[in-house]
């Protein structure tokens, strides 16, 4: 008995009958009236083997009973149907075998709906793989399209860097032939330069035994300017071809290019240890060689009014006067008060918008190099002609006669937007190029440098400040060349 039910519940004939009702609901209005009669027998059909089946399951249950198991409860329920023509339809075959039957057809049914939900999601899934795949393809199609646009423009690029380097190639193999040819030229007039040495210096023997002889001629012994009278010479010390002219711009000039190449370096390195900006450093460095030439030129200028006005009095002989300056000048070119040109310098640096450094340092530090610099700057002033450096401005035209690039420039830019080292000139002639570094979008620009509050009001530089104004040393120094010139024959006195 337990087997027999277990039988019918595992077939799920119930499940079946209610899936056929339901698709019989679902497809009603659409299908013939012949169609639904049909449907109808066939439900029918199921349901009258179902029961069958359940009669038997229940004359099994009762007959576990006894003669009279159940009969109560078939009298007050199951005769009431059968008075009322109930029926069970039997067949031409066997109960278990129509539900086996029913059983495998209500299976196969379920597998082939399975089967079509399973392709249907298949086809769907398919189509968004295709989908998926398309726009893969329209993705690696345009990264080729791209990849081969990129190719094409970095041939180009090295095409025109080939050439460029081939024409930069052929540049510097002509400016080596000429560096050759130079060499050779040098060379040949390096004995030249060692006669001019030796004629300066017998040139200097004869006056010093000129002045000896002067000496002991003159009744009066001199301790000032007066006692000054000047050499004849072979010729005149304006002339640019004079020796001592020729001979101390050669030795100028070396030393510019030394101030460049080393003076220059050991002052950025200082720098580096107070200040990372390396932009500013290199204006701090730039500004002082323009403060010192500047400061410089005003100090000789002053010293040659003075000198000129103590000659013109005591001044006799064929040469003109000018040339009697100019070869007291030669000979007195150490009459500078190097002290306090410095200092005018670093006062300059302190005033000026453009640079900057952190408030626990002052432009003292770079001391040495602005010494020097003044130090050339007054010697090359000093000079019958002068060598002076080349006006420079922030935001100007690059000038490729002036100057060269620095290796961290925009060679295309056409404005300078910062100095590194002035061009030397001598009058309108450029005798060594500066550098510059041009970029784009180079302007004038506010000031970059920001003055600390307690940098401005220090106590320091109130004083120095005050102390401009008010210190005697400084007055005196503004009517006389140095303080500290007292062996010198432009004493106080001599005026």
């Amino acid at each position: 008995m337990a087997e027999s039910l277990r039988r019918l519940v595992n077939i799920g004939t119930f499940t079946v009958l209610q899936e056929k009702l339901e698709r019989w609901l679902d497809n009603y209005y659409i299908n013939t009236c012949d169609q639904n009669v049909a449907r109808c027998c066939e439900i029918v059909e199921l349901n009258a083997k179902v029961q069958g089946q359940l009669f038997k399951l229940l004359q099994v249950t009762a007959e576990s009973g006894g003669m009279y198991g159940g009969a109560s409860i078939i009298k007050s329920r199951l005769l009431p149907f059968l008075g009322q023509n109930f029926f069970t339809s039997g067949g031409s075959v066997t109960a278990d075998t129509s539900l086996s039957v029913l059983a495998e057809a209500a299976a196969k049914n379920k597998e082939i709906d399975e089967l079509q939900d399973m392709y249907e999601t298949s086809l769907n899934e398919l189509d968004v793989d295709l989908k998926e795949k398309d726009a893969e393809i329209q993705e690696l199609k345009e990264e080729v399209y791209d990849t081969k646009s990129e190719l094409d423009r970095s041939m180009r690029t090295l095409n025109s860097d080939k050439i460029f380097l081939e024409n930069e190639n052929r540049e510097l193999r002509r400016k080596l032939a000429d560096a050759q040819d130079e060499i050779v030229k040098l060379r040949s007039k390096a004995g030249l330069i060692d006669d001019y040495e030796r004629q300066v210096r017998n040139l200097k023997d004869e006056l010093s035994l000129a002045s000896t002889k002067k000496s002991y001629l003159d009744s009066d012994v001199y301790s000032s300017l007066g006692s000054y009278r000047y050499t004849p010479r072979v010729g005149s010390p304006l002339s640019i071809d004079d020796p001592v002219q020729r001979v101390r711009q050669q030795n100028y000039i070396s030393r510019w290019n030394d101030m460049f190449s080393q003076d220059r370096l050991d002052a950025m390195d200082t720098l580096r240890r107070y200040s990372d900006d390396y932009e500013n450093n290199q204006r701090i460095i730039f500004l002082g060689i323009q403060e010192a030439f500047s400061v410089a030129k005003l100090a000789f200028r002053q010293f040659k009014m003075k000198v000129r006005a103590n000659l013109a009095a005591t001044h006799i002989g064929p040469e003109t006067l000018e040339e009697a300056v100019q070869d007291y000048i030669n000979r007195n070119t150490d009459l500078c008060d190097l002290t306090g040109m410095v200092a005018d310098v670093i006062r300059a640096l302190n005033r000026s918008p453009k640079v900057f450094l952190p408030p626990d340092a002052t432009f003292s530090i770079i001391q040495p190099f602005i010494r020097e610099a003044c130090k050339l700057a007054w010697n090359m002033s000093a000079l019958a002609h002068p060598l002076d450096i080349a006006v420079a401005t922030d935001a100007e035209l690059f000038d490729n006669n002036k100057y060269r690039r620095s290796y961290d420039s925009e060679y295309t830019a056409p404005l300078v937007n910062h100095h590194i080292w002035p061009a030397l000139m001598q009058g309108a002639k450029v005798l060594m190029k500066g550098e510059a570094c041009t970029r784009r979008g180079a302007s004038l620009g506010a000031s970059r440098r920001s003055r600390s509050p307690t940098r401005s009001s220090s106590p320091s530089s109130r004083t120095r400040s005050r102390s401009r104004s008010l210190s005697p040393s400084r007055r005196l120094r503004s009517r006389s060349v140095s303080p500290s010139r007292s062996r010198s024959p432009f004493s106080s006195g001599a005026w």
